[in-house]
């Protein structure tokens, strides 16, 4: 399986207590690797799937320093460094309930299609491309983004995106969004993700709409589970007993799972059930990936 998208520095602040604007709030501070793409590439390594990250990094320590947390994991990486540009990076505030982003794309934004369209090509015909939607929502970065899903429609390739985030969607617009990933195999999306791109309605709705666009649609319901929408009809799957310390990658790891039993030929609801398990996994602990074993 190969994942193309973004590589990027996590700061991570655990805040004690909400937020006091304009003044001091106690935190737990941590420095990890993240990056929707790569988190998902670690989890799929942590579920035992060969798995080949296709990213962009700066020539500094940061970058050098998420290449080999990813390769420790078991993660192979076709990570381009890219000379006088700064790895990305994400200050994350979480708590519990949500985390909020603030993000500086840096070398993400550098992603080569040259690069992407040689990776992809690599992949045996009987392989799967997943793309985390970043690329696709950064004028930077989304040439590459569509080169990987050319070279994928080239190669045969079975084809996931995941939606990403909701504010740089809904500043693309959904029906752009939706033309670039029209026909795909899979499309993943959370609550907002789906208002987003669906409009307003249940989940069961959102993904009924969606579900023209692309040939099966997964929406992710944090605490409630998550519904999958496909030819075969709907399948609701609630979600895993956790307790929750800090949401940051559980929708990367849901992803992973699932993917990880699609991939293998599990149905639908099989590969939701395999999702929630390692989202409950990513919940009960603090930052975006599995602990290395």
């Amino acid at each position: 399986m190969v994942i193309v998208g973004d590589l990027v520095t996590d700061v991570l602040v655990e805040h004690h207590g909400p937020i006091r604007a304009g003044s001091d709030t106690d935190a737990t501070i941590r420095i990890a690797g993240g990056g929707q793409a790569a988190n998902t590439a670690a989890w799929l390594a942590h579920a035992g799937r060969a798995v080949t990250l296709v990213a962009a990094v700066g020539d500094d320590q940061a970058g050098r320093d998420r290449v080999a947390e990813l390769e420790a994991a078991g993660v192979s990486c076709a990570v381009r460094v890219h000379p006088d540009a700064a790895t990305g990076s994400v200050v994350v505030l979480t708590q519990a309930a949500e985390r909020t982003m603030i993000t500086d794309r840096g070398a993400s934004l550098l992603l080569d299609p040259d690069h992407v369209t040689a990776a992809v090509t690599a992949v045996p015909a009987d392989g799967h491309l997943h793309l985390s939607g970043y690329p696709l929502l950064h004028s930077g970065s989304r040439p590459a983004g569509l080169a990987a899903l050319t070279a994928a429609a080239a190669r045969g390739l079975t084809v996931s995106v995941d939606a990403a985030s909701a504010a740089p969607l809904r500043d693309v617009g959904a029906d752009l969004f939706l033309a670039w990933v029209r026909g795909i195999d899979l499309l993943l999306c959370n609550a907002a993700e789906a208002e987003v791109l669906a409009g307003p309605g249940s989940p069961a709705e959102q993904a009924e709409r969606l579900a023209r666009q692309v040939r099966n649609v997964v929406v992710k319901r944090g605490a409630d589970g998550a519904l999958w929408h496909g030819p075969d009809g709907a399948f609701p799957v609630a979600a895993e007993a956790a307790a929750v310390r800090d949401p940051t990658g559980a929708g990367d790891a849901f992803a992973a799972g699932l993917l990880a039993a699609w991939c293998s030929g599990a149905g639908p609801e099989a590969s939701l059930r395999a999702g929630t398990v390692l989202g409950a996994t990513a919940v009960s602990g603090a930052g975006a990936r599995p602990a290395i074993r």
